[in-house]
């Protein structure tokens, strides 16, 4: 089984976000690896009081990309964890043949799935308004709790938005809706794993189980699963490690008889 992981942080989050999964997968013997986006690279806190002069024109291709050449760097394909806009990556990796599996985690869905979700459409129509051009969007204390954190006391994602919230490219998002968010969801593909949480306001359970269903290959494997009472900060909020959990016990169900895979050349 490949013990490689490599995680892929979303919007409005660095790779600080994964340093307890980091040591969750490490424990378990994988070599992970959670590196920032471009102009995501540092303390969070720093970030949103020094915002990096070319946040606002950061692009999906460059996020990709980013992570492109992380998968081609190693000698085997690793295992991809992404959250949110990072599960979109994900998938975007593994329909270019450069992941072993992936686990999709309140994940951005491609090919313009949609849910008719009031939260998803009022922060969609938010981020990507085309009148604020490239100007960052910038994540406040409040916007953080009632997107990410609704499911925690306001004291309690005050605490995480300190230690990780981003401000972040609005034009990230408009890519994800555009032909560079389009993947081939009829292609055979490798283990996949949808992970939702009941009371996402980003990102509706319900757009996780369509995202899931859209892939039509009968042969591979796309599974989705929902977690009650967790909200967008699913990485992060108290029980958190029953989420890490289930991905690693899918893992070794879903992976153990799968040979090694060597990464594209």
């Amino acid at each position: 089984m490949n013990k490689k992981i490599l995680f892929v942080h979303g919007m409005f989050q660095n790779s600080v976000s994964w340093e307890r999964w980091v040591t969750f997968f490490g424990q378990r013997g994988f070599e992970c690896r959670a590196p920032d986006w471009p102009c995501h690279d540092g303390e969070p806190a720093a970030l949103c009081s020094n915002i990096p002069t070319a946040l606002g024109t950061l692009t999906l291709a460059d996020v990709v990309e980013n992570f492109v050449a992380e998968c081609e760097d190693s000698v085997e394909r690793p295992i991809v964890i992404g959250h949110s806009v990072g599960g979109l990556v994900a998938q975007i990796l593994v329909s270019r043949g450069l992941a072993s599996a992936a686990i999709c985690i309140s994940s951005v869905a491609p090919n313009d799935i949609i849910a008719a979700d009031w939260h998803l459409l009022k922060n969609v129509t938010a981020i990507t308004n085309p009148l604020m051009g490239h100007s960052p969007y910038l994540m406040t204390p409040e916007g953080f709790h009632e997107g990410f954190c609704n499911t925690m006391t306001r004291e309690e994602s005050d605490r995480a938005y300190v230690v990780t919230a981003t401000h972040d490219s609005r034009q990230v998002l408009r890519d994800c809706l555009g032909k560079r968010g389009h993947i081939d969801l009829a292609a055979p593909h490798v283990p996949l794993l949808f992970i939702s949480g009941s009371s996402d306001h980003i990102v509706p359970a319900a757009l996780n189980r369509r995202n899931c269903e859209h892939y039509k290959d009968k042969a591979s494997v796309a599974e989705q699963v929902e977690f009650p009472d967790r909200g967008h900060f699913i990485c992060g909020q108290p029980g958190w490690g029953q989420v890490a959990a289930f991905a690693h016990d899918w893992l070794l169900t879903r992976m153990a008889s799968l040979p090694v895979a060597a990464a594209s050349s």
